[in-house]
């Protein structure tokens, strides 16, 4: 058999593994297999691709090797769990601006003919691999809450301009692929998108930030996609393939959650700037503030209970001490669910890898639709560091930021706990004024300690 089809055949069986990991990962039960399915499928691309090239500088490539696995193993030991959605951000930014350098390279190396599939590869990595590489680095500089990046740059005419950018960016790529066998227009083409990604993502609130984050998973996704057809890499093509239609997907799906159209996230126009009222007008010493011994009370006679974990959750790393609430609460009859926001934290999923990774059974994790209507027969929910994605302000105020956005129904609920270290607004910057409501009781302190200083009070009953 020749080479060249054991090399196919390799790409063909690298690209089912990639199908089959995707599908493990849709289930905590299975995702470990699902990734050790894609990690084996990425290691035979790998090795197809370094044997399908006939001249292949090997010593650059072990140079390559040494210096992202140094890189890799820093920002594997020098992360923390929390920030793993800025992780995420650049991720997403490193590929696009992989598949514009090797868009770029292949122009240089071989000038394609006016309007190939090549070339029109090369302007479409260009576009949407800078678009991708400079939103990221916003995003990352929003989750990172970097001082620049704190609140929106205003400018007139924002929209207008963005749409004038997309129009340029869209000539010059054409033009691109017309004559593309002038860098100087790929260059420009890279400019423009640049600015177009900056200007994109700008404008975009951090509470909306896991919707950009999947958003712009699918634009790394699509920018490999056409760097696989400006080298001819049939795996790049599928790969990029797969997780172009998987964020989209993703993306899709966490609009529905924010109650956010695709176009206003396309077009970056997610939510109304208008200023809503303030956290003395929100509070007005009607703040009730209580204890680990109180809230142990509560749970007296409590047949159902329901925990909301947040950013907090992940920021104090409470999600063990949780689980240990959880189970002392099951062993003493009371039934126990965790309601689960799909925007809870700072990227999709957020809450739920945090809790598998405190071995909270799956079957406890309820989306918001399943939980949302049960919340009147619950008797205590414990709210830990969440707060836009728990704030009613979502159905009464239409000119708040988060209007419109589903939120957990937690002030339906007979009594609500809420653990925070202070009265400080979530990611979108409003008061709360659940806060401030008649069944409502403010825990303060560190989510941690506050927990394990809970299950303290309830052994000791």
């Amino acid at each position: 058999m020749a080479m060249s089809t054991l090399i196919l055949l390799a790409y063909l069986l690298a690209a089912v593994l990639f199908i089959l990991g995707l599908k493990g990962l849709t289930h905590p039960r299975t995702a470990v297999r699902g990734n050790l399915l894609g990690a084996t499928g990425m290691l035979l691309a790998v090795v197809a691709t370094l044997v399908h090239q006939e001249v292949v500088s090997y010593q650059l490539i072990l140079v390559g090797i040494v210096i992202g696995a140094a890189a890799g193993t820093l920002l594997a030991l020098k992360i923390q769990m929390t920030a793993m959605p800025q992780m995420v951000a650049l991720l997403n930014g490193f590929g696009g601006g992989a598949s514009v350098l090797v868009a770029g390279a292949e122009l240089v190396r071989r000038s394609p003919p006016a309007w190939s599939n090549q070339a029109v590869a090369v302007t479409a990595s260009g576009l949407i691999g800078a678009v991708t590489f400079w939103g990221s680095l916003v995003a990352f500089g929003k989750l990172q809450e970097l001082g620049f990046f704190r609140r929106p740059l205003e400018y007139p005419f924002r929209q207008p301009g963005n749409a004038l950018l997309a129009l340029a960016a869209v000539a010059l790529a054409a033009w691109g692929a017309a004559a593309p066998q002038s860098p100087a227009l790929y260059l420009a083409l890279v400019l423009v998108a640049s600015i177009l990604g900056l200007t994109l993502v700008n404008p975009i609130g951090g509470a909306d930030m896991p919707v950009v984050i999947a958003l712009l998973n699918s634009y790394s996704g699509l920018a490999a996609a056409a760097t696989g057809f400006v080298l001819g890499n049939t795996v790049l093509i599928i790969s990029g393939a797969l997780v172009g239609a998987s964020g989209l997907i993703l993306t899709s799906i966490m609009c529905r959650a924010m109650n956010r159209s695709l176009a206003h996230v396309l077009f970056g126009v997610l939510g109304p700037a208008e200023e809503g009222a303030t956290a003395d007008e929100t509070y007005g010493g009607r703040i009730k503030a209580t204890t680990a011994e109180e809230v142990a009370m509560l749970y007296d006679g409590a047949r159902r209970a329901v925990i909301v974990p947040g950013y907090g959750m992940a920021v104090a790393q409470a999600q063990h001490a949780v689980r240990e609430l959880a189970e002392t609460l099951q062993s003493r009859g009371i039934e126990v669910e965790f309601g689960i926001h799909p925007v809870a934290g700072r990227m999709p999923g957020h809450m739920n890898v945090l809790l598998a990774e405190a071995e909270v059974s799956y079957e406890q994790l309820k989306e918001m639709d399943q939980i949302n209507p049960t919340f009147p027969q619950t008797d205590v929910v414990l709210v830990i560091g969440a707060n836009d994605v728990v704030n009613p302000v979502a159905r009464t105020d239409p000119s708040s930021p988060i209007a419109g956005m589903p939120i957990l129904d937690v002030d339906k609920a007979r009594t609500v706990v809420v653990i925070k270290r202070s009265l400080s607004p979530g990611f979108a910057g409003i008061p709360n004024p659940l806060f401030a409501a008649d069944n409502c009781l403010m825990y303060f302190g560190d989510g941690k300690k506050a927990v394990l200083d809970l299950v303290a009070a309830l052994k000791e009953q």
